[in-house]
């Protein structure tokens, strides 16, 4: 049995890279979301912080179907 390396590396490294990408985009959904919580305690208006965190966990959810459609089609 031979295994490809370059391959397993690559695999490796795009999985590393879509994990931390979509870790970093739901922190970002929750850091407006938590804005969203002071801005109110204050008195004060935070709709782009509210609407930044709406469109990062719609990135969340669109590439997890993404993944789940990529799984659901090789089969």
């Amino acid at each position: 049995m031979k295994i490809d390396w370059a391959a397993l590396g690559s695999v490796f490294g795009v999985s590393l890279a879509v994990t931390v990408g979509l870790v970093a985009l739901f922190t970002l959904g929750i850091m407006g979301l938590s804005h969203r919580e002071r801005a109110a305690a204050q008195g004060n208006s935070a709709t782009l912080a509210v609407t930044g965190a709406y469109v990062a966990f719609a990135g969340c959810v669109a590439a997890v179907a993404y993944g789940i459609s990529l799984i659901m089609n090789k089969s």
